[in-house]
């Protein structure tokens, strides 16, 4: 695995409230990072987005499952797990993504795919309940 890579994991399976410095040496200064529910362009962007995310919750981290890499890009699967206190009444929430990376001596693309849904909305308790039961009438 590259180093820039290497250190990319690293700091996700590490990344809280007092690590968020380590933002700096991974990612370079014109990164752009997008999920299903941002699009950040300039490391400070990126900063204050995790700086506001450890504000509100009350534990997030990234456990690694795979990282796939190719010349310069990556793929690397993991699943976070957090709470916050307005969600699932406190309790951790559990969801699997994916990032893709484009790097060179820094990580300059960051695009997280994972399900807005399982993360924010079925938390919700009136909406969840309503998303869960459209979800079980799809499949039947």
């Amino acid at each position: 695995m590259s180093p820039v890579l290497s250190a990319f994991c690293e700091l996700y399976r590490r990344l809280g409230p007092d690590g968020l410095e380590g933002l700096r040496q991974v990612y370079a200064e014109e990164v752009h990072f997008c999920d299903p529910a941002h699009d950040l362009h300039g490391l400070e962007s990126l900063v204050d987005y995790f700086e506001g995310l450890f504000a509100h919750v009350g534990q997030c981290r990234f456990d690694i499952e795979q990282v796939m890499e190719q010349r310069g890009e990556a793929f690397v699967r993991w699943q976070m797990v957090f709470s916050h206190p307005r969600l699932n009444g406190g309790e951790p929430v559990q969801v699997p993504g994916v990032s893709h990376l484009r790097f060179d001596e820094r990580v300059y693309y960051h695009r997280d795919y994972f399900d807005l849904g399982k993360l924010l909305y079925e938390q919700l308790p009136l909406l969840g309940a309503l998303i869960r039961a459209l979800k079980r009438r799809l499949v039947s």
